[in-house]
């Protein structure tokens, strides 16, 4: 942990009050909270932590009991239809010793601006890698002060034992929403009079469904919990992974549930890897072996993807079979990487052929664990790779950590088929799960770089489509489930047409905008009719021209100040401090690349520099051995027990199939 200890202890505030719904602690409505909370879902057998807390507040509105935590509070479970027993009784462990500290947090924003912090003191207790293994329903009641009680009630789910997949893909298009794919669709694809003539790969999915994204402590959630709510099928806090946030201080001690490839690897064997064109320490790829509250201590969940947790065994997922992607500042011996130390040469020593560049991946071997980390950051975009080439050579980005660029750059579809190839020869029959993300759909929404995060997507399907093909070249398509959903939404869409020849040519903001044509006046799309002199290349389902004069009216509901011309930015979109005739303390979106724009007035705070998520629920395509599972509208955690049902994973004891004495050992608690 070293280096984090007083940064943990620093922001311990900040983490138990980060909504503006100001809160002590998410999950915790009374001064007494069980973690896993009310309402939380298990799957039978999956390894789990149980804090205990007993709140004192020494001021504010909640001030109690002098400030004196009662430390003498009990605990009781009761299976429905059973009798209550004690938490060291039922699962078969010693009693846990009781933890002091305390926290501080505000109750609003007014007491924020006057600096003046609520004190809390508290008592714990955490009960370590339990598993419940009887499905049913359960409650767990907490008394403490004489007469107070706080009770949750969990749900364990039923037994799923029997393997129907062998192989599962999840995609991830981060941020990804309906309207986006309608808009990709509508890039990369030809319409004759109201019909298109050819379609996404993930419109041809047979079966799609949707899931509500919302986070324990807001309904708008982040990257972080809500891809650890698909890998681990428990809701979290924002920025949190594999964990229920505690009010301790220590970024690492807080109670912890088991993800889909920990499960994978210890009930089957299976390989796994993860790809992502963001940094590898981003939170979508990260999370699958995260526990930790903070999404950003990175260079510490670099090292519990390769040796597992930070600061005690808990699990162990065996290290990833192949982990591509960016973020090279984490690998070369810096600051950036955890506790200073070499990762490239730490994973060399585990075992790893390491590729920094797109022309070693191709000729990695398939039999050996792979890294392979091919730029500082994240990768550079479909748009800059293919179309706009140039923007590379302004990067300094270099793997290695000097500031030249990354030039010989994979695209999401070079990694995943090279990372289907390694994991389908190193799973054998016990099969494997990849994870492979399209990372900055999200991160240019946020920018309102429209055109990029669009050609991210389509990227993504294409990505899909090459994916579905080489399964059925190497004969498993029909034993791989494939599915391809969103972690959230943004609040995007197109609304209309937009003639940017005369919207140029206008002088005021108002006369611009009448460039922008609705229903009747909006026309059709010019991005798939070849121009004279435009050849990009970059194959079919992708425009021919990323720059016609007729092109989408499109936004956020959620954006800063921003000046906006509907013209593809040649380069990156960027944040300015100010922009003529507004207060220099206003941030702006790129006010000088869109300087015949008009001001399109935000819908954020003005100290607010960058898009944000929405409420939106986002689709899953599914195809393949336990689709129609995947139909209907559900909750992001059951996108991982439906994962988990079809891998058999809802096991009735911890002992993996094949290998006998792997019982009870380790503290994982009785089968009840």
């Amino acid at each position: 942990m070293g280096k984090l200890s007083s940064l943990a202890v620093a922001a311990a505030a900040l983490s138990v009050a980060s909504a503006q719904t100001f809160q002590r602690l998410g999950a915790c409505p009374d001064l007494g909270c069980v973690l896993p909370p009310d309402q939380s879902d298990f799957l039978p057998g999956q390894y789990f932590d149980l804090r205990l807390e007993v709140h004192a507040p020494v001021n504010g509105s909640e001030a109690f009991n002098d400030g004196k935590p009662d430390e003498n509070f009990s605990v009781t479970i009761t299976k429905e239809g059973g009798e209550a027993k004690g938490i060291a009784e039922f699962f078969g462990i010693e009693e846990a010793e009781l933890e002091k500290w305390d926290f501080k947090w505000y109750e609003d924003l007014f007491a924020q601006d006057a600096h003046a912090p609520s004190v809390v003191n508290v008592a714990s207790k955490i009960y370590r890698k339990i598993a419940i293994y009887e499905p049913g329903n359960y409650v767990v009641t907490l008394s403490y002060y004489g007469n107070q009680t706080t009770a949750a009630n969990w749900v364990v789910r039923p037994l799923a034992t029997q393997k129907k997949a062998k192989n599962v893909i999840l995609f991830i298009g981060d941020g990804m929403t309906t309207n986006m794919i309608t808009a990709a669709r509508l890039l990369g694809h030809k319409s004759i009079n109201g019909k298109y003539q050819s379609l996404l790969q993930m419109d041809q999915f047979p079966v799609v469904g949707h899931q509500m994204t919302h986070s324990i402590d807001s309904f708008i959630t982040d990257s972080a919990n809500s891809a650890s709510a698909l890998y681990t099928g428990h809701k979290s806090t924002v920025n949190a992974m594999g964990v229920y946030v505690d009010s301790s201080a220590d970024y690492f001690d807080d109670p912890k549930v088991e993800t889909i490839v920990e499960l994978l690897k210890r009930t089957w064997d299976s390989a796994w890897g993860a790809v992502s064109t963001a940094f590898i320490a981003d939170a979508t790829p990260i999370a699958l072996t995260s526990h930790s509250r903070s999404r950003y201590a990175y260079g510490a969940l670099v090292d519990q993807g390769l040796n597992s947790l930070t600061n005690y065994s808990w699990t162990n997922h065996g290290g990833p079979d192949v982990w591509f992607g960016g973020g090279a500042e984490q690998f070369y011996p810096g600051s950036g990487s955890y506790e200073g130390k070499d990762y490239y040469e730490a994973f060399s020593d585990a075992g790893y052929e390491i590729s920094l560049n797109k022309t070693s991946l191709l000729n990695l071997g398939n039999s050996s664990r792979a890294l392979g980390i091919f730029c500082q950051s994240n990768l550079p975009v479909w748009l800059d790779r293919n179309v706009f080439t140039d923007n590379i050579q302004t990067f300094k980005n270099d793997p290695l950590g000097s500031k030249s660029p990354a030039t010989d750059l994979p695209g999401l579809k070079e990694m995943t088929l090279k990372a289907i190839d390694i994991l389908h020869t190193r799973g054998g029959d016990k099969g494997f799960f990849l994870m492979s993300e399209g990372a900055s759909i999200d991160k240019q929404m946020h920018a309102l770089d429209y055109d990029r995060a669009l050609g991210d997507l389509l990227e993504l399907d294409d990505t899909v489509r090459a994916t579905v093909a080489h399964l059925k070249e190497i004969g498993e398509l029909e034993n791989t489930l494939i599915l391809v959903t969103a972690d959230h939404g943004h609040g995007f869409d197109v609304y209309g047409g937009v003639d940017t020849k005369y919207l140029s040519e206008q002088e005021t903001d108002r006369e611009k905008r009448k460039a922008v044509g609705t229903y009747e006046k909006s026309g059709l799309s010019q991005y798939t009719v070849p121009v004279e002199g435009v050849s990009y290349g970059t194959g079919p389902n992708f425009p021919m021209n990323w720059d016609p004069r007729y092109t989408f009216a499109q936004g956020l509901g959620a954006n800063p100040d921003h000046r906006e011309d509907y013209r593809v930015h040649k380069s990156p979109r960027k944040v300015v401090s100010s922009t003529p005739g507004f207060d220099e303390e206003d941030l702006f979106v790129d006010a000088a690349d869109s300087p015949d724009g008009f001001v399109v007035n935000g819908t954020l705070s003005v100290t607010e520099s960058a898009g944000v998520h929405s409420l939106t629920d986002v689709a899953v395509f599914a195809m393949g051995p336990c689709q129609e599972t995947f139909g209907g509208v559900y909750g992001n955690i059951d996108v991982f027990y439906k994962m988990a049902s079809c891998l058999g994973l809802a096991r009735p004891d911890n002992k993996v199939p094949g290998k006998p004495g792997n019982g009870t050992e380790g503290g994982c608690g009785n089968k009840h």
